[in-house]
């Protein structure tokens, strides 16, 4: 690639749009989606799909060839029923893997655009920060303190300087080149894509970027186990009523039949279906929202988040910094009060150098504020310096928060440097005496009192031609201190206040002064009658130590990146479930330590984004209560789903065990429970999936994280309203058969009040705080489609007359009908009856 061919402005877009056709996206292999003759031989395989046939075969053994080919018709239905529902999962898993493609930031038709990593191309000018992963191979032609992490490709840990010169490789490698997949961790760039996709260095090697991957969590280990026991003791069961039943009535073929019946009827095949619907649902609700999940565990464990630990600036503030004060000693001037009023003289100086301590192409909202700000304020002075040339940087670190710039001036032979910083930093480097250093000391207490974000400004001049390494080194002057302003987000106080009465409690950690610290905390909400922890404070304590102080601080403040981590992981000792905001390449362990690590979408670094669990795609503080709202709607629903399977169950499993041991001819077959099916998977994956969070949830405290699924609770309320719906039905059948001497009537009778009952029970279990005819909330357009077909399609079951002999029914009488529907309104009141006795305190 020719660089010096490159067009000053990028490339135009319809350039960059010919180049994606001809050369095609940049992406490696990853996992594809599976095919739909996988998800058919994954239901193929399915335990249920196995007994089906088992049954098929015993029907035609016993020559009934129409129960058979009846059978195997509903086969198909209920392998339609599957595969609708596991391909709607899989598009929701690969609208999340669009979404959590790569940034890149890119010069086209001269305008800077924020595009997928994929849509890049080669000639593309592609724009480097710190934080940003290197999207493809690019030749660099501009490079301020740039470094790279090529850990990736090489294995060093160190990274890697990149610098514009000559000295490249035999193969384009060395300092003028930073390959796909590794990580800027400082400075800035530009470059020229010359390479995408396989053809990159990343390609080369053959390694492939990870999308979002399917992970075994706690609530699916849980339901696993779950389902291994119950199918282990259904198999039990069911090869033990098929022995009694050939022994009893010597016909081991119905034995037979009767027992796979049981089999169907206990096993609970619908619990990984809904487990794995809910939560890729919801991921894919939440991605609805502007947050994006890219780790599935991540939305079971929103509902459980007792701590939520957040950034200030961009988070709770909006990340639009503006200097609204500056300070020399002699001189204040406030730029909120002062618009028509030209900056005094003796502030010039301070504004000057700290823009050039800043960078000219600004990426730190801090310092875009500052050369905004000295545009606007030092316009047609001298304190403008265009045709200085940067010289040396000496880069912000842990151990000294300054940074300084080295400048040569064109009209002078000795160096100017202008440095900026934490205002205690600045005074270390200017040596300064103390009766100097507790002046400046009540300026920066008074101006964050305010809640400014104060910097130290000083200046120095060097002779010699060599620099020295270390800016200590320089003889600086104090000039004075600028104070910044970000405001707080609108929308935050009200998001904090949700949180709190959430029970979830909310602590700020930031690299800011303790006073603007409590300052933006007493606008937003967080309490600030405890004192402010520091980070040197924090040192000094041991892990006991700061567990105690950890009961009563909410303010964490001038915390290096080091010290979250290890407050996220003092919080998690403590047994706290840990959410964490975080946008820096330094945020990325902490946002690791987490249990939830949420990243900004925006504004965020590209290795943040990937080392958390959610990412808000806008920003926006509130996003992260939607997520706890949305976090406790899918687990909550989920326990309501449970309490609906096992409520079923519970009658179809008596239905088909009960006759048998009583000498009654056999109640259920497996059609029966096919057509049962056709209700309960529906209901589960689709009803309650559906169902808004109850009006008060949020108003209730984090569920614990050790909280089950299927807890004493859950058990309790779905064996109770299944066990009474059974002693009803068998009522029904008891009391049909002596009145019509009928069996063919009775089956038909216990069957209708069944499907009614299961109707009831979806109504009844939909909300468990109200009655289900005086609940509130939006509508479930799911439950009425439901209801309509299990409606139509129980009125073809018995009005069909061939349908009706297969099912080996007879035609009820219309006050046998009406009889059933009000049986099944008596089953709804004893289901409410149980909601409303399991929801009083014990």
């Amino acid at each position: 690639m020719d660089l010096a061919a490159a067009p000053p402005g990028g490339l135009g877009q319809a350039d960059a749009q010919q180049r994606l056709a001809q050369d095609g996206p940049n992406e490696l292999p990853v996992s594809r989606p599976r095919s739909l003759l996988r998800l058919v031989a994954g239901v193929v395989l399915e335990p249920m799909f196995l007994l089906l046939l088992a049954c098929g075969v015993l029907y035609l053994l016993l020559g009934d060839r129409q129960e058979a080919l009846m059978l195997l018709g509903f086969v198909f239905v209920v392998m339609g029923i599957s595969l609708v529902q596991q391909r709607r999962t899989e598009r929701s898993l690969e609208a999340l893997r669009d979404l959590s493609s790569p940034r890149a930031t890119v010069l086209r038709d001269g305008q800077i655009h924020q595009i997928a990593g994929r849509e890049l191309v080669c000639g593309d000018t592609v724009l480097l920060a710190e934080g940003d992963r290197v999207p493809a191979d690019l030749q660099l032609f501009e490079a301020a303190n740039l470094a790279v992490d090529e850990s990736l490709l090489t294995g060093e840990s160190m990274p890697a300087a990149k610098q514009v010169t000559a000295a490249a490789g035999p193969d384009g490698d060395g300092p003028t080149q930073v390959f796909s997949g590794t990580l800027v961790t400082q400075g800035t760039g530009r470059g020229q894509v010359v390479a995408i996709g396989e053809r990159s260095a990343l390609g080369r090697i053959g390694k492939s970027l990870e999308g979002i991957g399917e992970e075994s969590t706690p609530i699916q280990t849980e339901t696993r186990h779950i389902v291994k026991l119950v199918a282990l003791v259904g198999l039990v069961l069911a090869a033990g009523l098929a022995l009694a039943y050939g022994l009893l009535q010597g016909d081991w073929l119905r034995g037979m039949l009767a027992g796979l019946t049981l089999a169907m009827a206990v096993l609970p095949e619908e619990l990984p279906v809904i487990l794995t619907l809910f939560l890729g649902l919801g991921a894919w609700r939440l991605s609805r929202q502007k947050v994006l999940a890219r780790s599935i565990p991540a939305v079971e464990l929103l509902g459980a988040t007792t701590v939520l630990c957040v950034d200030k600036t961009g988070t709770l503030t909006a990340n639009r910094m503006a200097v609204r004060q500056l300070w020399s000693g002699a001189e204040t001037f406030d730029t909120a009060q002062s618009d028509a009023t030209p900056l005094p003289e003796a502030l010039h100086s301070v504004l000057e150098f700290a823009v050039l301590a800043s960078h000219r192409r600004a990426f730190d909202p801090m310092e875009t504020a500052i050369v905004g700000a000295g545009a606007r304020l030092l316009a047609r002075t001298e304190h403008l310096h265009t045709d200085w040339t940067l010289v040396e940087d000496y880069p912000l670190s842990p151990a000294m928060l300054a940074m300084s710039r080295v400048w040569q001036s064109p009209d002078l032979r000795a160096r100017m440097i202008a440095a900026k910083g934490a205002p205690e930093a600045i005074v270390d480097l200017c040596h300064l005496d103390a009766a100097q250093s507790q002046q400046i000391s009540r300026q920066v207490a008074a101006m964050a009192a305010n809640g400014l974000r104060v910097l130290g400004v000083a200046s120095a001049e060097f002779d010699a031609q060599t620099l020295p390494r270390n800016q200590h080194d320089f003889a600086f002057v104090f000039l004075g201190l600028v104070g910044l302003e970000d405001p707080v987000r609108p929308e935050v106080p009200q998001a904090i206040a949700e949180c709190h009465a959430a029970g979830i409690r909310v602590v700020m950690m930031t690299g800011d002064h303790p006073a603007t610290a409590l300052s933006i905390a007493r606008q937003v909400g967080l309490p600030t009658d405890s004192q402010a922890m520091t980070g040197q404070e924090l040192a000094g304590l041991d892990d006991t130590a700061l567990r105690d102080r950890l009961a009563s601080t909410h303010i964490f403040c001038r915390m290096q990146p080091e010290q979250k981590l290890r407050l996220v992981q003092a919080f998690r000792a403590r047994g706290d479930v840990v959410a964490m905001t975080g946008d820096g390449v330094n945020d990325a362990p902490a946002l690791k330590a987490a249990h939830i690590g949420v990243a900004m979408g925006a504004r965020g670094t590209e290795v943040a984004r990937q080392a958390a669990d959610l990412v808000l795609l806008n920003d926006d503080f509130a996003s992260i209560v939607t997520a706890v709202r949305y976090g406790r709607r899918v687990f909550a629903n989920l326990r309501k789903a449970i309490v609906f399977v096992v409520g079923v169950h519970v009658p179809i499993v008596g239905l088909s065990l009960v006759p048998v041991l009583l000498g009654w001819p056999m109640l259920l077959m497996p059609v029966h429970i096919l057509f049962l099916q056709l209700i309960i998977d529906p209901a589960c994956s689709v009803v309650f999936e559906a169902e808004a969070l109850e009006a008060d949830a949020m108003a209730a405290p984090p569920r614990a994280q050790n909280a089950h699924l299927f807890d004493r609770a859950v058990l309790a309320r779905g064996l109770w309203q299944g066990a009474g719906l059974l002693v009803l039905l068998l009522a029904v059948y008891a009391g049909t058969r002596a009145m019509s001497r009928d069996d063919k009537v009775a089956r038909a009778m216990v069957f209708s009040v069944l499907v009614l009952s299961n109707l009831g029970l979806i109504y009844a279990n939909r909300s468990w705080t109200h009655a289900s005819w005086r609940r509130d909330g939006p509508t479930n357009r799911y439950l009425g489609w439901i209801t309509v077909a299990a409606l139509g399609l129980l009125a073809g079951v018995l009005g069909i007359a061939p349908v009706r002999q297969l099912f080996a029914f007879a035609m009820p009488s219309a006050w046998l009908l009406l009889a059933a529907v009000g049986l099944a309104g008596v089953s709804l009141l004893w289901f409410e009856a149980v909601k409303w006795q399991l929801r009083q305190p014990t």
